[in-house]
């Protein structure tokens, strides 16, 4: 489980370090950095895919990411009494992500490369793609040199055998991760575990759920553990739920949210699987072209949360999108009882499912706001927040 999750100088998060507990939910005011939590987490997961820079460039590039405030705000200029100002951004700005977790401790730190040289006469033409300038791990809460087990600067990657360290190599691409490069078990058992630990990171943010969605079109059913983020297994995830998983609480789930409903599989001679939803007070069960993009969206996120291989953290971006008041309390129920065996991440601004889910116990509710552009934790004063040293 993650303990600790660390943000610096992305967007609207200039510094954020945020404990985790089993179930956390990150709410806020629109505008107030949830979709910079939620963005920063998702980089982090792609570091270990090799799909950091993709995913950067996708954002616009790592110079569009920096945070464009000023390094410091005068008290003047907190209370309005002076403009907001400061020098120009240094050049060696760097973007940082990192996490505790299962008593490792790893930091990623990027920035942009060297300007090219006006006398190559053949430059690159990715001088904006960003390098890996720094990355650690360590064994405790926090980074601490005494600590620290693996050490990459630049293309060099070192490792700490006994009380020495020992050069592993000198080499290394300054666009890929050590976590996607290296993959020694024995030689660099902390590398793959961390890496472990991030790839097992699950991500849903969105369902396509309208008239042409191909989630509303029956597929070829094969066994299903592990929902796909778009949902198009959608109907082939419940059944394996069904037969493999946990079935009481899958029609508990559907009961809970739709009183007297319940759920039956068909599939045709090319084993084309069909949903059929029972609802009370109708003949006939409905298919899932016929349902409305609330229901499907909500058999989605019980195919997600239910699913019978867990993820080490489950995380959902505003899961309440499209779904009717009313379903709320049952999916902040559902969740409550997922984060008793996975970690869970909500990132919801619905009154109804965040009232829901901080009626749980140990819940750790993470309320932002945004003051002057940079996003903060309410009510985290500088001896609440967790320790946290980045390497370097």
């Amino acid at each position: 489980m993650i303990k600790v999750f660390a943000i610096g100088n992305y967007r609207s998060l200039k510094n954020i370090v945020t404990p985790m507990s089993g179930l956390n939910l990150v709410t806020g005011a629109n505008g107030s950095g949830k979709s910079n939590l939620y963005k920063a987490l998702r980089l982090l997961s792609d570091v270990a895919k090799g799909n950091l820079i993709a995913s950067l460039a996708s954002e616009g590039g790592l110079a569009h990411t920096f945070w464009a405030g000023p390094d410091s705000f005068s008290k003047d200029m907190r209370t309005g009494n002076a403009p907001v100002q400061g020098n120009a951004r240094k050049a060696n700005s760097r973007l940082h992500f990192g996490f505790v977790a299962e008593g490792f401790g790893y930091a990623i730190s990027l920035g942009l490369p060297p300007p090219p040289d006006s006398d190559d006469p053949d430059p690159s033409m990715f001088y904006l793609d960003p390098e890996i300038k720094r990355e650690s791990i360590w064994a405790g809460d926090y980074y601490r040199p005494a600590a620290c087990l693996v050490d990459r600067i630049g293309a060099m990657v070192r490792v700490r055998v006994g009380n020495k360290w020992q050069g592993y190599t000198q080499h290394l691409n300054t666009y890929d991760s050590m976590l996607s490069e290296i993959g020694d078990p024995i030689a660099t058992p902390e590398i793959h575990k961390i890496r472990h630990i991030i790839r097992s990171w699950r991500f849903y943010d969105q369902f396509r759920t309208d008239a042409h969605s191909i989630i509303k079109i029956p597929q070829i059913g094969t066994r299903t553990p592990v929902l796909d983020h778009d949902g198009h297994n959608l109907v082939a995830a419940l059944r394996t739920i069904y037969e493999i998983g946990d079935r009481e609480a899958l029609f508990e789930s559907i009961a809970d949210a739709f009183p007297g409903g319940s759920i039956g599989f068909s599939a045709d001679s090319e084993n084309r699987f069909t949903l059929e939803f029972y609802q009370q007070g109708l003949l006939r069960p409905l298919k899932q072209a016929e349902l409305s993009d609330g229901t499907l969206r909500y058999l989605l996120l019980i195919a997600a949360l239910l699913t019978p291989r867990p993820p080490s953290l489950l995380v959902l971006n505003e899961p309440e999108t499209s779904l009717h008041p009313d379903l709320l309390p049952a999916l902040g129920r559902l969740i409550g009882k997922v984060a008793q065996q996975t970690q869970v991440w909500v990132v919801s601004h619905a009154s109804r499912l965040v009232a829901s889910l901080e009626d749980i116990q140990d819940c750790n509710s993470i309320h932002i706001y945004k003051e002057l552009g940079e996003t903060h934790i309410s009510g985290q004063g500088l001896l609440d927040a967790p320790p946290w040293h980045w390497p370097g």
